[in-house]
């Protein structure tokens, strides 16, 4: 039994609820890994040795990933961490090895224990790591019903360590990684494997373990996501923007932004803020140097860059009105809820008694109510619910909106109920 493993038997899970912070041991500070820091792993050589190892080595495998989101483009990893028994950890470096297939296939059929699966698993598998099996420690403990379930506060309400913080935000792109990054990321990995057990325990208890393994394997089969349509539409601060001609500019400078970024492989908020983006919009300057007087176009600027800049205004200006973007995106589903009750208020009344319903359920078994059931298939169901409501046709609704079985034998008894109730109330 390893440290941490003890220290977990010691513990006491502290589930929201249970005795106040202050009545609890101080965590232990967690300072460096059990074999120290391991070497980063850059070349081919390195890579083989440490898919043997990992091959070897039997149990779960523990993998994180960290990107430099904010200073790169794309989402692309920068750094691979990777824990398991008999194997140790690794830290392997994307950049020198950017092909991981065979540490993929390596601990292809073992269990990978991740924290917030979905945020690694897409540059995870641009490097050829694809797993099969999965235990997200972070769903896990929103399913057990803890309140904060990052990875530094689970580590430490279950196990009684505290982790090292301060070097999640960092450049990941920089090289050499200096030695704190590298215990940093060398410790996110090193208690994941404990944590993973220390929950399989509190689910157990709590009768939540199946429906953790439907989770789990519904985000391992889960294809990769298109991309988006008109992602320009997502600059923040857009909802200021309500003209056509507008809307065009934020399009063409968007558009511009991002080939720079692209092309110069940093964060599109550093070539250009969103902030300025719609002041652009907004104002519709006539030329450069009108564009160097909004904010965002300031005196940092080059002249060549704010010429770029006018050149994609101009282009908006520019513009018939048959090629302007509409105003909004086509709807593929219903309507913003808060149109509902002017639009159909017998829908409305049904989507407050369902919302009611799912929120008095998930308190009642101790999870977040996005958990239970996602809020837009309730929505959808209460916009077209079937002809006649019961506990089959909801099921069967549900299950075409993707929702696990788990949740359809919870939700799908209240949410019928709650399609009468609503229907008849409205």
């Amino acid at each position: 039994m390893t440290d941490a493993q003890k220290t977990a038997a010691d513990t006491t899970l502290r589930a929201p609820g249970d005795s106040p912070p202050d009545t609890r041991p101080a965590p232990v500070p967690l300072l460096e890994p059990r074999e120290g820091i391991p070497p980063v792993v850059a070349t081919d050589e390195a890579l083989a040795e440490v898919v043997a190892a990992f091959a070897a080595g039997t149990g779960p495998v523990a993998v994180d990933a960290e990107r430099a989101s904010g200073y790169r483009y794309g989402q692309r990893a920068y750094l691979v961490q990777l824990r398991r028994e008999g194997a140790g950890s690794a830290l392997i470096d994307p950049v020198g090895c950017p092909d991981l297939t065979a540490l993929g296939e390596a601990i292809g059929d073992a269990e990978w224990v991740l924290h917030a699966a979905t945020q690694d698993l897409p540059c995870l598998r641009d490097i050829g790591m694809v797993p099969t099996r999965l235990f997200d420690t972070e769903l896990a403990g929103r399913l057990a019903g803890f309140a904060r379930v990052g990875l530094g506060a689970m580590v430490e309400n279950v196990l009684g360590f505290a982790l090292e913080k301060g070097h999640s935000a960092v450049d990941w792109s920089t090289r050499p990684l200096p030695e704190p990054w590298l215990r940093y990321a060398a410790l996110d990995v090193e208690l994941l494997v404990d944590l993973r057990d220390a929950l399989e325990e509190e689910l157990t208890r709590q009768g939540k373990l199946e429906w953790a393994h439907q989770e789990f394997a519904a985000i391992a089969a889960a294809p990769p996501a298109p991309p988006r349509k008109d992602p320009w539409r997502r600059t923040s601060g857009m909802h200021k923007v309500r003209r056509r001609r507008q809307m065009a500019v934020v399009r063409e400078l968007w558009t511009a932004r991002d080939q720079v970024a692209q092309r110069r492989d940093v964060s599109p908020g550093k070539v250009l803020g969103d902030a300025a983006i719609v002041e652009a919009a907004l104002n519709l300057p006539p030329n450069s140097h009108a564009l160097a007087a909004l904010p965002g176009f300031g005196h940092r600027m080059g002249r060549r860059q704010l010429e770029q800049w006018q050149a994609a205004v101009d282009r908006a200006r520019a513009l018939p009105e048959s090629e302007l973007p509409q105003p909004g995106q086509p709807l593929n589903g219903p309507p913003p809820p808060r149109s509902w009750a002017d639009k159909d208020p017998v829908a409305a009344a049904r989507l407050a008694a369902a919302r009611a319903a799912v929120t008095a359920l998930a308190e009642e078994l101790n999870l977040p109510q996005e958990n239970l059931i996602a809020p837009d298939t309730v929505r959808r169901l209460c916009w077209e619910p079937p002809a006649a409501p019961s506990r089959e046709s909801v099921a069967e609704i549900l299950t075409g909106y993707g929702a696990r079985p788990w949740q359809i034998e919870q939700v799908a008894p209240i949410l019928a109920e709650a399609l009468l109730t609503g229907s008849e109330d409205g």
